[in-house]
């Protein structure tokens, strides 16, 4: 596999006062999505060529020769890492001067993408993986059970970062009972912010009998995922973009939770399937009622009645 960081040659093109017109899109608040090549639609958006986008989460085909409709998942590796470079080149010039970026995408192609968006001047806030127990069966090497989930930003300091929308409880607060826990002097007390492995409850692939799942769409990424980067990364109001839209997850979340959107989708029934979706809201995700995950391991520490109702009493100070 060829790793290079040079810039991709594509180009934004200058804004001439007209708007590509978009396939779908609903209102309160603005959503569009529109059917193409993302390397072709992205310079002809208005507020890509303005720089005006806050969030970007990108789901890109992985090059697994995958069965997409239409879309060709058996690139060489040369190839795939120029169309790789090229829409990521696209998605570094749309963000705001506050914006940031998250990509989802396997072991394959992470490395070669972190040092790409490196050498484009964003920085790394996390390199987070999403965990599932659930991977495809294999029997000569361990099976793959994590995608990584890159998350970049046009500034360390100033960026959109809304700590309180996604805290949840501490294992030392729902195991091991930690008194300190329940009297902090900075932060929430017995609330931690999630770790950068994001496992549980609602967290696993989407498989057929899952209440998420659409029919034609066997890449969906959870509604908890997209709700946790949203919330945290953005305000309502702003502007979240997607340039591979699939299933209508990032859609779907940012319209619930207030945000402006914008999806691209290569095929135009996938585009159509996804937008349906948006219009008929999430299954779990709701606007005013964050979801709160625990993600401990462990059974509750064993201790003594009158410990648990002291720190039962304090928690709910």
């Amino acid at each position: 596999m060829a790793t290079t960081t040079k810039k991709s040659t594509t180009k934004r093109a200058p804004s001439n006062g007209s708007a590509l017109k978009p396939f779908k899109t609903l209102s309160n608040p603005d959503l569009r999505v529109y059917v193409g090549d993302c390397r072709e639609v992205l310079p002809q958006i208005e507020e890509v060529q303005r720089s005006q986008v806050d969030l970007i989460f990108a789901d890109p085909p992985f090059n697994w020769k995958r069965a997409y409709d239409k879309w060709d998942d058996d690139m060489p590796d040369d190839e795939y890492l120029r169309f790789t470079y090229d829409w990521l080149d696209l998605c570094v010039g749309a963000l705001t001067d506050r914006g940031s970026m998250w990509v989802n995408i396997p072991d394959d192609w992470a490395a070669e993408i972190v040092v790409h968006l490196k050498s484009r001047g964003l920085h790394m806030v996390n390199w987070c993986i999403w965990h599932y127990r659930f991977g495809q069966n294999t029997s000569g090497r361990f099976i793959n059970s994590k995608v990584h989930a890159l998350y970049f930003a046009k500034s360390r300091k100033d960026r959109t970062f809304n700590t309180q929308d996604i805290l949840e409880p501490s294992d030392r607060a729902t195991t091991y009972f930690d008194p300190r826990t329940f009297n902090k002097k900075e932060g929430t007390s017995g609330m931690r912010l999630p770790m950068d492995v994001w496992y549980g409850k609602y967290w696993g692939r989407i498989q057929g009998n899952n209440a998420e799942r659409r029919h034609n769409h066997d890449n969906q990424i959870p509604e908890v995922y997209l709700e946790r980067v949203i919330r945290a990364c953005s305000n309502e109001g702003d502007l979240v973009m997607d340039p591979f839209l699939g299933s209508g997850t990032t859609g779907l979340i940012a319209h619930e939770l207030g945000r402006r959107a914008i999806g691209i989708e290569y095929s135009k029934d996938n585009a159509v399937s996804a937008f349906e979706r948006i219009k008929a809201g999430p299954v779990r995700v709701k606007k005013d009622t964050p979801t709160v995950h625990t993600t401990a391991i462990f059974a509750p520490r064993n201790v003594g009645k009158k410990t648990k109702e002291r720190l039962a009493d304090q928690s709910r100070d």
